[in-house]
């Protein structure tokens, strides 16, 4: 199929890289985002040799390692700060690195400005109130009031997708896991050249993102999915930190700022059964939501976006399309969800504690075979 008029529902990372995708191989694409101001919060995230190497079929890889730190290893640690293993990633693209740690505010306006000067139509602010599929198009009406016929309509919008509950009220939502994860910028120690992760109940990782800065991320068991108020939330995340290593306790004594803390309880998403009804498609958290404990979720949205146009372009049906897609993208999307959830159900206690050194290595493994 080519030629076609797509709506990509949701403006964040799976729906900028499926606009790219799509409007590379020719086809008309509008993108909605709820959000009027189009933003990201400002901690990092970290993504490996597979996105490095979907970044270099998209023709984004230069822009992107503008934006980004690149590092070769995963330095893992036992709960009292003890090295026990410095894991090698493989490299996937000549003369780039295994892995990147990148500033989410960094990495969207890289995905966002290709977006736009790809030409394609970027709607702020604006959701889809109905969406009505005829079996010859899908006509959705928006929420200022306008109304556009399509040809697909891709559902990039998130966990919470209501895309997903619009088309498939059926399917399963996230559920929550019962650990939640805390994120801080902090200064980048000179020495920090790689991912380290500190396992425990409480696990830590330090990602560097520019030469100045690092994030931390922190995972902690939460029962109940509890909020906490915005007021001393800085102090709430050292408090969390107190049985960690010493190395970890002495940083987060710069955890100083309320507004700078991103929390996040952590729920999961695995759809088993259809991605996809009719001409409409699902593809990153809306369909494979996984806890972050591999690092894996933006790069299995990025991958869906790569596969879902290249299956587009050679299928003559959406169906078709959307069936191979799928066929190609399961297995892989359901090994990171399950395997990134054991990982948290062993830091909960409520499952068999995991390695997080064979884990990683066998993530790698797994990652770097062909999409």
């Amino acid at each position: 199929m080519d030629g076609l008029n797509i709506l990509v529902i949701g403006g964040g990372i799976g729906g900028l890289t499926a606009a790219i995708a799509l409007r590379r191989d020719g086809h008309q694409v509008t993108v909605i985002e709820k959000d009027p101001d189009w933003a990201v919060y400002g901690v990092g995230i970290i993504q490996q040799a597979n996105v490095l190497r979907a970044m270099k079929q998209l023709d984004l890889i230069d822009d992107y390692m503008d934006a980004a730190v690149g590092f070769d290893h995963v330095v893992v640690h036992a709960p009292d700060g003890t090295q026990v293993a410095r894991v090698p990633s493989h490299r996937l693209v000549d003369g780039y690195p295994a892995n990147v740690g990148i500033g989410r505010p960094a990495l969207h306006k890289v995905l966002g400005d290709r977006t736009i000067a790809a030409g394609a139509d970027v709607r702020l602010g604006v959701t889809a109130d109905s969406i009505d599929d005829d079996g010859e198009g899908v006509t959705v009406r928006f929420s200022n009031g306008s109304e556009g016929r399509y040809d697909i309509v891709v559902g990039a919008d998130g966990v919470y997708s209501d895309t997903r509950s619009a088309v498939m009220p059926e399917a399963p939502g996230p559920e929550y896991t019962g650990q939640a994860v805390w994120r801080y910028n902090l200064p980048r120690p000179s020495d920090l050249d790689a991912l380290h992760v500190y396992n425990g109940p409480t696990g830590v990782g330090l990602v560097p993102i520019s030469d100045a800065l690092m994030y931390m991320y922190v995972t902690t068991p939460e029962p109940g999915k509890p909020w906490y108020d915005k007021d001393g939330l800085a102090q709430t995340m050292r408090d969390k930190l107190a049985n960690t290593a010493s190395q970890i306790r002495e940083m987060a004594e710069d955890i100083t700022d309320d507004g700078g803390v991103v929390y996040r309880p952590l729920e999961s998403v695995m759809l088993y059964d259809a991605w996809s009804k009719g001409r409409v498609v699902l593809l990153g958290d809306a369909v494979h939501a996984t806890t972050p404990h591999l690092g894996q979720g933006a790069g299995m949205a990025i991958e869906d976006s790569i596969v879902l146009a290249e299956e587009i372009a050679r299928a003559d049906t959406p169906e078709a399309a959307f069936a191979a897609y799928r066929d190609r993208r399961f297995e892989r999307c359901r090994y990171i969800v399950e395997s990134s959830l054991a990982i948290c159900h062993g830091q909960l206690g409520k499952g068999p504690a995991v390695d997080n050194h064979k884990a990683t290595a066998e993530m790698f493994e797994i990652a770097c075979q062909p999409i």
